[in-house]
């Protein structure tokens, strides 16, 4: 533990492996676990009855709910040992009886970035990455080496397949079932996910212009009601739609998928 243990609220029923790593302002409730290779940042709350364990890094201003269990080893059945990691950015609200593993193999990572909501009982397998601003509602589950970019929301009760990709500023609806890639600005729902629209509200929020919002309907015309294969959608945005920040994000995206795009 830290010289700064003097700053730290630690419950006398809680306990501390020695070589866990907590900065100033920590606190750690009732019964709550954290095991020697942990490193918590300044001002993170640990609720009541929370194991933290493996090597496992948390930033600072997170909030731990009670029962969580963070950085307990992969459930991938090839995992042969070895050290692998989860880092875990600022400003979490990691809520009640979520868990969240780190990498499968010797050196790898899950990753989450800042200011993400995981909602009771989600979960976060391994090698996964989320970046900033994300929201894992309810029983929300992402199976291996998954992406969730910025500001996309996942709806309670929601399944997604192993590698796939949650593009920014997306919706996925509740109960869905999400087994290919899911663009950029679009509300998806159903099993499995289809494409419904675009996030008018989320884009509107997000101070993306109306002129940027008049290109990027263009573009989700273009994707889903014009029957044209990925490849040649994506070669009419290029030639028809206007060069934009978010029409830029989007061909990237498209670009990228392995698994292909949901319908």
């Amino acid at each position: 533990m830290s010289e700064t243990m003097e700053k730290i609220k630690i419950h006398p029923t809680a306990i501390l492996e020695q070589g866990a790593q907590l900065a100033s302002g920590v606190e750690v409730g009732p019964f709550s676990i954290i095991k020697k290779n942990v490193t918590i940042g300044e001002r993170t709350k640990v609720g009541d009855r929370v194991t933290i364990e493996g090597w496992t890094t948390i930033g600072e201003d997170c909030e731990i709910f009670t029962g969580a269990v963070i950085g307990s080893i992969t459930q991938d059945k090839k995992f042969k040992g070895g050290k692998s990691y989860l880092r875990i950015g600022n400003r979490n609200k990691i809520r009640e009886y979520v868990t969240m593993n780190p990498g499968t193999g010797d050196g790898t990572e899950t990753v989450v970035g800042d200011d993400n909501l995981l909602m009771a009982y989600s979960h976060v397998a391994h090698d996964c990455t989320i970046h900033n601003n994300a929201t894992l509602a309810n029983v929300a589950t992402l199976a291996g080496h998954v992406i969730v970019e910025d500001r996309a929301i996942i709806g309670g009760l929601s399944a997604v397949h192993q590698f796939v990709r949650i593009g920014t500023l997306s919706i996925v609806g509740g109960c869905s079932k999400v087994v290919q890639d899911i663009p950029p600005y679009i509300m998806t729902d159903g099993h499995p996910v289809r494409a419904y629209g675009l996030n008018s509200v989320g884009l509107e929020r997000a101070h993306i212009p109306k002129e940027e919002r008049t290109e990027l309907k263009k573009a989700f015309k273009i994707i889903f009601k014009s029957k044209l294969t990925l490849k040649n959608a994506i070669l009419k945005i290029e030639q028809d739609v206007q060069k934009t920040p978010t029409i830029n994000t989007l061909l990237v995206f498209l670009k990228k998928s392995e698994r292909g795009i949901c319908k």
